[in-house]
């Protein structure tokens, strides 16, 4: 740690002093020898857990042929076949396109590019509590926390931000059961009619379960009705799937769950297997930019493409979709109890296994108990689980999608534990 702190930038935020060293299925371990079961899954990169066999021969195999050659100046058939299985698996249909990057940040920047280049509108709608990267672009889009902006402006011009449907802390103090899904009513009411003009807006970027901001899904009815209005105004929907995609919900996309077609949608994190690798995926006539317009050297490198494949193919073999889906069911009935039982679980929600358990002082008034999450998450790590935080005070849920049902259960009586404990501390208090 102090090796650490002498050579890197401190630019980031650690959790708890663990320093990992090795991986086998849904565990990792620390250069102590120390064993911890992971409900993080590398922030949901690691889909299949660690050291899969398929995954990681594919890699081998591809190292021993090739490492890097730049399919943007060149031609190589793993970047082609993983686009290939890419466009066959994206909710944006089969007649789609693909470009791949080396991250989620890098796959927004695509996403906003072609999205101007293609309606020639500069106007980019996305959401308040949103993440979608930290590089200039992306960063103009994310609106999670102060810090992750703070005196890097001027941002990108013309992005205009509107609440997103969080309904369990309404920004209109609203009902959700009766409002009529005024959030979306406000965005043609207000943002277009009185200083957005819609005809300028090229795409409306959004997570579909919001990652930093707090493990927070829209309502199923919600991008529904989204979708309507930007069709209006010839608007088009990009999706950030970079920590929702790849099987995390129990679909391919957590798109497919709202029972919508997005027109852009970003991939990244669990797609290349542990390894570097993001993809634009589009509708075709939206992929259409000139020739040395967009482009990336180490995008699609092989190596990654050939993780990301098996690991795409190792889903399907295992049947991890429906698995995740009867996993992420057995969780919420599991928390759902908790929110009756401790004054500290203020809401638990989620799909598939991106779950989250927002904790607050009161339930009254929500506010959040931001000590008491590092008091639980710090509890957790020192009883063997490593779990980690979104938003203010949302502890997040998501392990390998191979987790095991037992370990599954080890790792909730662990947080159980710890959550139980700091809530009788507040009862004290």
């Amino acid at each position: 740690m102090q090796r650490d702190e002498r050579v890197m930038m401190q630019s980031f935020s650690r959790w708890y002093p663990v320093v990992v060293e090795s991986g086998e299925g849904s565990y990792v371990y620390d250069i102590d020898g120390n064993r911890f079961l992971d409900f993080n899954a590398g922030i949901a990169v690691n889909a299949l857990g660690y050291n899969n066999p398929s995954v990681l021969e594919a890699i081998r195999r591809q190292i021993s042929k090739l490492l890097h050659y730049s399919f943007t100046d060149f031609l190589y058939e793993q970047a082609i076949t993983i686009s290939e299985k890419l466009v066959a698996i994206s909710p944006t249909g089969t007649d789609s396109r693909v470009f791949l990057t080396n991250s989620g940040t890098e796959a927004i920047e695509a996403m906003i590019k072609t999205a101007r280049w293609s309606t020639r509108r500069p106007t980019v709608l996305a959401f308040s509590g949103s993440f979608h990267g930290r590089t200039l672009g992306s960063l103009s889009l994310t609106a999670s926390k102060p810090v992750q902006r703070r005196y890097f402006g001027p941002l990108l011009p013309d992005v205009e931000h509107v609440p997103f449907p969080y309904c369990y802390r309404c920004p209109f103090k609203m009902d959700p059961s009766t409002c009529g899904l005024y959030c979306v009513d406000f965005i043609a009411d207000e943002l277009f009619s009185k200083y957005v003009p819609p005809e300028e807006v090229s795409v409306f970027v959004t997570e579909i379960i919001q990652g930093e901001g707090g493990y927070v899904p829209a309502p199923d009815d919600y991008f529904r009705k989204l979708k309507r209005l930007l069709d209006r105004y010839g608007i088009l929907l990009g999706v950030d799937e970079v920590q929702s995609g790849i099987g995390r919900t129990g679909n391919w996309f957590a798109v497919e769950g709202y029972g919508i077609k997005p027109d852009l949608l970003a991939s990244a994190k669990a797609l290349g297997g542990g390894l570097p690798l993001g993809a634009l995926i589009g509708k075709s006539e939206l992929m259409e930019l000139d020739k040395g317009s967009h482009a990336s050297t180490f995008g699609g490198n092989p190596v990654a493409c050939a993780a990301g494949l098996s690991t795409i193919t190792e889903i399907e073999r295992l049947g991890l979709l429906d698995e995740v889906k009867k996993k992420g069911a057995l969780i919420m009935r599991r928390l759902s109890e908790w929110k009756d039982m401790y004054e500290l679980v203020g809401d638990v929600r989620g799909r598939g296994l991106m779950i989250g358990i927002e904790l607050v002082k009161d339930k009254q008034s929500k506010e959040a108990a931001v000590k008491e999450l590092n008091q639980v998450l710090t509890g957790c790590f020192k009883k063997g689980l490593l779990v980690i935080a979104a938003g203010k005070s949302t502890i997040r849920i998501a392990p390998p999608l191979t987790i095991k049902e037992e370990d599954v259960m080890i790792g909730l009586d662990i947080l159980e534990g710890e959550l139980k404990k700091v809530s009788q501390q507040i009862l004290k208090e």
